[in-house]
């Protein structure tokens, strides 16, 4: 779990505290949330419930209220407390908490399950820095994927280590035929790659490209070449330029180019 200032937290949350991250199963498994622990706390009641999405200024989850339930937070004057569970990959035990909400609307879920609610809860206060670097974070890459989508980073021994990468070489397909390169550059939208051979034959084509990563699994994603350009020095070398299918691109590698840019971010961006 990344280690953020203060500074960056309170950034990431003044910017993004109201946008809202839905936990679809790309999302849970990307932030390590463990499902099966999240719960709602009321009166010294607890409920396990689906937390379908949250900001940091708020959630919402799916919950089965009963007559007993919705009792029990009336009484309460609507307040209760959200807990959220996550996996620290550095650590051995997860990261929770609790967090002082109220409880703002119910909305059906199911027409077939009126039990079954949507529950709105705004938070009291700022929430945890866990919360606030978790959510933060993966919102921030979401908004940079787009602001800065061509942005290149050149493939240095310097970025490969704030990259996370193992190397420069990396497996690329297209058209489902192995080819050997070596990495250029990457940007959130695409990549630029060296191979052998003259390259603009494979204009237009299908690809696919597998990074492999020193802390976490290989990274894959699809695409298109768009481009080529011939190696000055070298005629049996080409550039190739392939723009990824935005619906292909994992959130881990969102993240890892946001977390290069934000350790390079210039003091006017």
């Amino acid at each position: 779990m990344a280690l953020l200032t203060s500074q960056r937290l309170n950034e990431l949350y003044t910017k993004y505290k109201d946008m809202d991250v839905t936990f679809t199963k790309t999302v849970t498994k990307a932030l390590h949330l463990i499902s099966s622990e999240i719960y709602l706390k009321c009166l010294g009641n607890q409920w396990r419930c689906v937390l379908y999405s949250t900001s940091m200024s708020g959630s919402r989850i799916i919950l089965s209220v009963d007559s007993s339930i919705m009792e029990t937070i009336r009484k309460a004057n609507n307040a209760a407390s959200l807990r959220f569970c996550f996996m620290d990959p550095d650590k051995s035990t997860p990261v929770s908490f609790f967090i002082a909400s109220k409880v703002s609307g119910f909305t059906p879920y199911s027409k077939t399950d009126s039990n079954l609610q949507f529950v709105s809860l705004k938070f009291n206060n700022q929430p945890p820095e866990d919360l606030i670097s978790i959510i933060g974070l993966l919102v921030e890459a979401n908004v940079n994927a787009k602001k800065r989508a061509e942005e290149r980073i050149v493939i240095n021994d310097e970025n490969i280590k704030i990259l996370g990468l193992k190397t420069k070489s990396t497996a690329l397909s297209i058209e489902g035929i192995p080819r050997a390169c070596i990495l250029r550059d990457l940007s959130f939208a695409g990549a630029k790659l060296i191979i052998s051979g003259i390259g603009k034959f494979l204009v237009n084509k299908q690809a696919s490209i597998k990074l492999e990563m020193e802390d976490i699994p290989a990274l894959s994603m699809q695409g298109k070449v768009l481009r080529y350009d011939s190696v000055e020095t070298r005629k049996d070398l080409s550039t190739l330029g392939i723009q990824f299918n935005e619906d292909s691109i994992p959130i881990e590698y969102k993240m890892r180019i946001n977390d290069y840019f934000a350790r390079k971010k210039k003091p006017s961006v």
